[in-house]
């Protein structure tokens, strides 16, 4: 099964329901009413969590054989939702939400038979836990996990993208494991989350709630479970990794509360996201910063896969410890990222001075206009042959480049990002797959470079520019870059030609870099309608001759 064709499917089934539940979700009050612990001001719909599990749940039963253990994990996931969803319209107590979470880890555990049975070299050779035991255990790990992804949905894009963190990473070593059943549901679930994403990062449209949260927490560590407690080489603790963030969190939240004599259960703003906003982060750099700490969780859980039990352990427990007393310092020092006046600190710097020059934000936003028309037009010279569909696609566009030039700007940026997108990777495929003889060894090292350069002039150009409206890094962003990027260069992945990673950096580089591009691009300027006309006549004319 290709995994791609379940991604593709979970990922715009979820994109085409949101809409349309998200009309649904006012007249049945599924909605979020903001209060004195929660960020967003205004109520917000929380039908994310319906449109994910329908989303997920079609490839599944698609391409998924059926038996006790998938069937269980369907079962005790659509209890998890369809209460989730009650909750979410009439808020459930926690007692009440506990019992429901346990009935559908009760479901997994004696209908689907996943239990935490090996505990590894933690405990003596030879021994292993009682049933009653194993049993109390997993119900405990399963519910507290269901909880602490469900308690970690405080900001926009947060829940969603640590989640997805994580399901790639479980389809991953599922793959390498060849436990195709999970690496299959994992892939559903992280589609799923991607379209939902499109719409829940900041500022968000629409919540995934209980439902969704609470029903990301509970296949993560059933998933989790199943493959490590199965016949598969990976540590048992890798799923203290795994899930990483959110336990921690979670853990923290609750001892602060119990130490302050309050109930654990208790909502408060203690919360790392909280404590995040209040050193002086944004929403979307908050929720960045605990992106890159779940990140980095994932790569101990790839880095300790096949190390004991122990090396997991006490290198989490290090981890969680090191992340605490930085908060902790934090707080009992009152360190800020920004001062009164809304600036991050140091910013009165070089950079701030020579942003503030208007004639220096001029030069540098030549440098990228000009230096991706030149770079782009070059590379449509290097491949050593251009196949004829590529010909006449480039003739395609520039008839519907110069018809789109007739209406508004809108229409011709939509016009151009369509060509763009169409047309760099095969351009770019070719030029660094069947680059002509004449290229050297330093040409490419040059070409590399420029690329390299692209790079630093997108980022200043991000920070200088005094545009509001634009181009704009999102969390989502991150977490493309980070599947896309990161993802091929893991040393247990093998590209048929190490050239491809160069390949997909190169790429990514560009949309960027024309995305940055169109996001400064005014109504009155022509330049990069003719630098793209320019590349697809050279495209064009080297195909047919």
């Amino acid at each position: 099964m290709n995994l791609f064709t379940v991604f593709i499917l979970s990922l715009f089934l979820t994109i085409a329901l949101i809409p349309v539940l998200k009309a649904m979700a006012f007249r049945i009050n599924l909605v979020d009413v903001p209060d004195q612990r929660k960020v967003h001001v205004m109520p917000m719909p929380r039908s994310g969590g319906i449109c994910m599990a329908l989303g997920a749940i079609v490839p599944v039963f698609l391409w998924v054989p059926m038996n006790n253990l998938v069937w269980a994990v369907h079962i005790g996931c659509a209890l998890i939702v369809v209460f989730g969803v009650v909750d979410d319209v009439k808020n459930l107590r926690y007692i009440q939400k506990f019992f429901v979470q346990g009935v559908g880890a009760c479901v997994v555990i004696f209908y689907g038979g996943i239990r935490i049975e090996s505990l590894g070299n933690l405990v003596p050779a030879g021994f292993e836990l009682p049933f009653i035991v194993s049993v109390a255990i997993t119900l405990f790990f399963i519910v507290g996990v269901t909880n602490a992804i469900n308690l970690s949905d405080g900001l926009d894009g947060l829940a969603g993208g640590i989640s997805m963190l994580s399901f790639v990473t479980i389809g991953f070593f599922a793959y390498r494991c060849e436990h195709m059943t999970i690496a299959i549901m994992s892939i559903a679930v992280v589609g799923a989350i991607l379209g939902f994403l499109r719409y829940n990062t900041h500022p968000a449209v629409v919540f995934m709630g209980d439902a969704g949260s609470q029903m990301l927490g509970f296949l993560c560590v059933v998933f989790t479970l199943i493959l490590t407690q199965s016949n598969t080489p990976y540590s048992q603790i890798t799923p203290l990794f795994l899930i990483g963030f959110p336990i921690l969190d979670t853990l923290t939240v609750m001892v602060e509360r119990v130490s302050k004599g309050g109930s654990p259960f208790k909502a408060d703003k203690n919360h790392f996201h909280h404590k995040l906003l209040k050193l002086g982060l944004y929403h979307s750099e908050s929720v960045f910063v605990i992106y890159l700490l779940q990140a980095l969780f994932l790569c101990f859980a790839f880095v300790l896969r096949f190390y004991s039990n122990w090396s997991n352990l006490i290198v989490f427990i290090i981890l969680a410890l090191i992340i605490i007393i930085l908060f902790e310092i934090a707080r009992r020092t009152q360190f800020k990222f920004r001062n009164g006046g809304g600036e991050m600190l140091g910013s009165k710097s070089m950079l701030a001075a020579f942003a503030g020059d208007r004639l220096s934000i001029r030069i540098l936003f030549a440098c990228l206009k000009w230096g991706l028309a030149i770079g782009f037009v070059f590379q449509c010279f290097i491949p050593q042959d251009i196949p004829p569909y590529m010909s006449y696609g480039a003739v395609f566009f520039i008839v519907l480049i110069l018809a789109a030039k007739r209406f508004n700007l809108q229409i011709k940026k939509d016009v151009m990002r369509i060509a763009l997108y169409c047309t760099i990777p095969m351009v770019l495929y070719f030029s660094t797959m069947g680059a002509s003889s004449w290229m050297t060894g330093r040409l490419i090292l040059a070409n590399n470079a420029v690329f390299l350069s692209l790079i630093l002039f997108v980022i200043l150009t991000l920070n200088m520019t005094k545009r509001q409206k634009g181009f704009k890094l999102n969390p989502l962003d991150f977490l493309v870059f980070i599947v896309i990027i990161i993802f091929p260069n893991l040393p247990d992945i093998h590209l048929e030609n190490p050239l491809i990673k160069l390949v997909i950096a190169k790429i990514l580089i560009l949309f960027f870099s024309y995305d940055v591009l169109l996001g400064e691009l005014r109504k009155e300027d022509t330049f990069l309608d003719k630098s793209l006309l320019a590349a697809f006549f050279v495209i064009a004319v080297k195909g047919f001759i």
